[in-house]
């Protein structure tokens, strides 16, 4: 088994831009790459840039806001549009017989209830073994820590977001 499986995670900035930077270098190795944002419906600058090296963007295109603002029903919209990335990146998958996956924040919806467990184990056993596959995010469970070939904990030491920076577009965003 060529193909390994890397977390990158914690609360520091830079988990989302260390695997775009693995895109980058996998792309330019002739790898077939798609980039799945879970829990973003926006357009970003690194979803630019990716889109030009013939990456495969999935994300959606609803903005659901902060998951401690939503109510029951915009919580039961979003749960549902995650469960529906992951499907359409597991069919991308084995159409594209792709050399990189990355879940981008998909821990987070994991931890949010957004995904089920078991739907994500069930998305790990369909990756051939030459698929690697990045997931990023916060608090894994036990099981992708012991799972995992990689695991990055990128830790927050100082960010301008505590003295009330919201994200500026280039660098956050």
């Amino acid at each position: 088994m060529n193909g390994m499986m890397h977390l990158y995670i914690g609360d520091g900035k830079g988990k989302t831009t260390a695997a775009v930077g693995l895109c980058t270098r996998a792309s330019g190795r002739g790898r077939a790459v798609i980039f799945t944002m879970f829990l973003k419906g926006m357009e970003s600058g690194e979803t630019i840039s990716l889109e030009k090296l013939g990456v495969l963007i999935i994300r959606s295109n609803i903005r659901f806001g902060w998951l401690s603002q939503m109510d029951a029903a915009v919580k039961s919209s979003c749960r549902e549009k995650q469960r529906e990335l992951l499907l359409e990146t597991a069919s991308a998958m084995r159409n594209k017989a792709a050399g990189l996956v990355v879940l981008d924040e998909v821990l987070d919806a994991l931890n949010a209830g957004m995904i089920e467990a078991k739907t994500l184990q069930d998305f790990i056993k369909l990756r051939d073994d030459e698929t690697e596959l990045v997931m990023t995010g916060r608090n894994p469970p036990l099981w992708l820590l012991e799972q995992a070939d990689y695991v990055s904990d990128i830790k927050k030491v100082k960010h301008p977001f505590d003295r009330g920076i919201k994200a500026r577009e280039g660098i956050e965003q």
